[in-house]
C-alpha cells in the first residue's frame, strides 16, 4: 500500500518549520512526503496581496497529486496548515488527520513572528547560519502586511463552524510552553472534532515550533504509531 503524506506549514513560515517532523518520517518510511511552500510563504516571504484562497488552492493542489499517486494519504498540519488540513479533510477522502500546535484559537501575528526569530537563531538547524536566518525574519517581523495577519484570521473563521463534521482519525500534538496556541487549543480540538478516533498528545517542553521541542523524538514515534495504525506496518 503506497502511502503519501501532505505537510503543511504555519502562517509567514515555510518548510523549515516542519523539517525535523519531515526528517524523521522520511528515515523510518518510504512514504512520498509532499511539503509545498504556500504562496507568498518561504525565505524570504513576501505576502503582499496573497488571499487566504491562495493558501488554501496551493495546498489542495498537492494533495490532489497525492492522491493520483498514492493508496491513502495523510494530512498534517502546523500551525495555520492545521486549520488548512482540517479544511482540505471535509473535502477529501483522507485516511488520518495529524494537528501540530493548530492554530484553532487567536493568535498575535507580532509574537508569532518574534517566537520565530528566536528559534531561528537559537536551534534550527545546524546546516544553515543561524545569522542569515535572523536578518530574514527581523525583516519579516516589521514587514509582514496588516491584511496577511486579516487574511490568516479570516481563513480561521471559514474552517471553526465546521469542527463538528470532520470525522477523519486525527492526532493533536499541543505544547504545554506554546507561547502562540493557548495550551487549551489542544483540549479544545479533541473535544470539538467529530472524529471517533482522537488522540491528544502533550509536548511537556514544547513551545509553538513544536518540531523543535527538546521532546520531539518522544512524540515524533507516538505520531508515527498513529499514522501507521490499520496499515499492518510498525
Amino acid at each position: 500500500m503506497k502511502t503519501g503524506v501532505l505537510v503543511i506549514h504555519g502562517f509567514t513560515g515555510g518548510p523549515f518549520e516542519v523539517r525535523p517532523f519531515i526528517h524523521y518520517l522520511k528515515d523510518h518510511t518510504d512514504w512520498n512526503i509532499s511539503v509545498p511552500t504556500l504562496p507568498g510563504h518561504g525565505l524570504p516571504p513576501n505576502l503582499r496581496g496573497i488571499s487566504a484562497e491562495a493558501w488554501m488552492m496551493e495546498a489542495e493542489l498537492a494533495l490532489k497529486r497525492l492522491l493520483k499517486e498514492s493508496d491513502r494519504v495523510i494530512l498534517a498540519g502546523f500551525s495555520m496548515g492545521g486549520l488548512i488540513a482540517m479544511y482540505l479533510s471535509l473535502r477529501y477522502p483522507v485516511d488520518k488527520l495529524v494537528l501540530l500546535s493548530a492554530a484553532a484559537k487567536y493568535i498575535s501575528p507580532k509574537v508569532m513572528l518574534a517566537d520565530i526569530v528566536k528559534m531561528l537563531t537559537e536551534s534550527v538547524t545546524k546546516k544553515h547560519s543561524p545569522n542569515t536566518f535572523y536578518h530574514l525574519y527581523d525583516y519579516k517581523l516589521a514587514n509582514t502586511p496588516l491584511q496577511s495577519a486579516v487574511e490568516f484570521l479570516r481563513l480561521n473563521r471559514m474552517v471553526v463552524p465546521y469542527y463538528h463534521q470532520i470525522t477523519t482519525p486525527v492526532c493533536i500534538v499541543q505544547g504545554k510552553k506554546d507561547e502562540i496556541v493557548p495550551f487549551a487549543t489542544g483540549e479544545h480540538l479533541y473535544q470539538s472534532l467529530g472524529s471517533t478516533e482522537k488522540h491528544l498528545i502533550i509536548s511537556e517542553s514544547g513551545k509553538h515550533h513544536i518540531c523543535y521541542s527538546d521532546d520531539s523524538a518522544d512524540w515524533f514515534s507516538e505520531v508515527l504509531a498513529f499514522m501507521q495504525k490499520d496499515t499492518g506496518v510498525f
